[in-house]
């Protein structure tokens, strides 16, 4: 699905930067753009040869107008990097809950604030007219269980959503000020799974045990709600931001999938015509009940609004995770 629906880049994008595109998402917005013509410039500081980059690169493979940089945005030169851009995708950074609980923690501050705000001096200095940043649901925290509006007052419930919050706020401080050339959108994702999904995220452990017979972990009840995000879906919502107007400020990106994890399970049970033997832990620090995203400001600003929905999109991704050669990335 991924691979043969590319999202088409707005009028005007020449050439682009993407920050952590030996990613999950940021690879697949690469090839999107490479398919449409654009030059991108790719930035990741993961060796290319890494079992968890390499998949993602080999989406890569084959496009002449690709220039990969491998580089830590902590500590190389970005200026080169930005020449004659017209945005930049910055969407590296360390994902995750539960490993920000503790001595990674340092980790998660160096790389989604100390090196965002690298990224924002040199995009300011190199006059690049747009930046959209990738920041996550998980800075709303516990909610009523109601959508999710931009405006709320965010609560976040990890150390890892702290540092998005703080990375996003970062970003759009910098689009503020007077002698700002840069415009800045910053995208919260909800929950988004595809082709390449990283191993420890719920559908692709449902996935996989469905496919395989191992049991699945469970942390929780099962009822905790997700709106989940289909990749092809986050990547066009990420394009449209590129052209996205002045002061358009925080956009919900959320797949309108709202289910419970019991559904994911149940949806993976249908799909592979296999029951998946559950075993039930408890619930995990950091883990809300539910995300739900309003969508309203991304439909008026971005002209966007899902297509995939759970179904699809979790067939999509099981007939990935069923090619030869597999290798789940992250």
């Amino acid at each position: 699905m991924s691979e043969s629906l590319p999202a088409a880049p707005k009028p005007g994008i020449r050439r682009a930067v993407v920050t952590g595109a030996a990613g999950f998402i940021g690879s697949h917005l690469a090839r999107a753009l490479l398919q449409s013509g654009t030059t991108v410039i790719g930035v990741d500081r993961r060796d290319p040869n890494d079992p968890a980059a390499a998949p993602n690169l080999a989406a890569l493979h084959g496009f002449a107008s690709y220039m990969h940089i491998g580089a830590d945005l902590l500590t190389c030169a970005i200026d080169p990097l930005l020449f004659d851009a017209d945005v930049v995708f910055h969407l590296a950074g360390v994902p995750g809950v539960q490993p920000s609980w503790g001595p990674q923690f340092s980790e998660y501050v160096s790389s989604n604030i100390l090196a965002t705000q690298r990224v924002m001096d040199a995009v300011t200095r190199m006059r690049v007219p747009q930046l959209v940043v990738a920041s996550s649901s998980s800075v709303y925290g516990r909610t009523s269980g109601g959508p999710s509006v931009e405006s709320d007052h965010p609560h976040p419930s990890s150390p890892y959503a702290v540092t998005k919050l703080a990375e996003e706020h970062l970003c759009l401080a910098y689009a503020a000020r007077a002698d700002s050339p840069t415009n800045v959108v910053a995208l919260r994702y909800f929950t988004v799974y595809g082709p390449r999904q990283r191993p420890d995220m719920f559908i692709h452990r449902a996935l996989r045990s469905a496919m395989t017979g191992q049991p699945l972990r469970l942390y929780g009840d099962g009822h905790q709600r997700r709106d989940f995000t289909y990749i092809d879906d986050v990547v066009r919502a990420t394009i449209a931001a590129a052209a996205a107007p002045e002061a358009t400020g925080v956009v919900n990106v959320g797949g309108g999938a709202n289910a419970s994890l019991i559904d994911v399970i149940n949806t993976a049970n249908s799909l592979v015509g296999r029951d998946i033997q559950v075993h039930v832990d408890t619930a995990r620090n950091g883990d809300v009940l539910t995300t739900r995203a309003d969508s309203r400001r991304a439909r008026a600003a971005l002209g966007w609004q899902p297509t995939v929905d759970l179904p699809n999109g979790m067939r999509a991704q099981m007939q990935a995770l069923a090619q030869p050669g597999h290798r789940a990335a992250a």
